[in-house]
């Protein structure tokens, strides 16, 4: 009876491992051409990481409620970072649409799907929340109004910890 007690911890001990993804830096350019890397721009507690594309409608949804926690959690040691993952044939589109929407927070490229693809981003958009320790702590994948409730209220719990 013991046996089976150590087996099920084992399993639940290497499935809880096995789930916690880890970025590793990476260097990209930003949408306006300028080199970059992760560790250039994450956040002093947490980086949040919002992957989206401009055919994306609830990623143009999203990108506006992000901006307005961005206005509140940026001085508070919480970087806000922006992935694009449009492809070269409609990334001319990238930039003009970042300034129409006035958002402010960095936004870099990922036109080869490779951070997409290291973190397992396999829908837009795709809401990542990460550690200090660089450990991705929260995933929201989609988006519906008040979602950004919850995205706050994950952030005030991981900064409380």
């Amino acid at each position: 009876m013991a046996r089976n007690h150590l087996l099920v911890l084992f399993v639940l001990f290497i499935s809880l491992n096995i789930s916690a993804q880890t970025i590793r830096n990476f260097s990209t350019s930003t949408i306006d051409n300028k080199p970059v890397s992760y560790s250039d721009i994450k956040g002093e507690y947490l980086t949040v990481l919002d992957f989206w594309a401009s055919w994306c409608r609830p990623c143009l949804k999203a990108m506006p409620k992000l901006q307005n926690i961005y206005q509140e959690y940026n001085h508070k040691g919480v970087a806000f970072i922006g992935v694009n993952t449009d492809g070269p044939r409609s990334f001319s589109k990238v930039l003009p649409l970042v300034n129409s929407l006035n958002i402010t927070y960095p936004n870099i490229r990922d036109i080869e799907g490779k951070i997409k693809d290291e973190l397992e981003v396999s829908s837009m958009p795709t809401f990542l929340i990460i550690s200090k320790e660089d450990i991705v702590v929260f995933r929201h994948e989609g988006f519906a109004s008040g979602d950004e409730e919850e995205w706050r209220k994950v952030i005030e719990k991981l900064l409380a910890e």
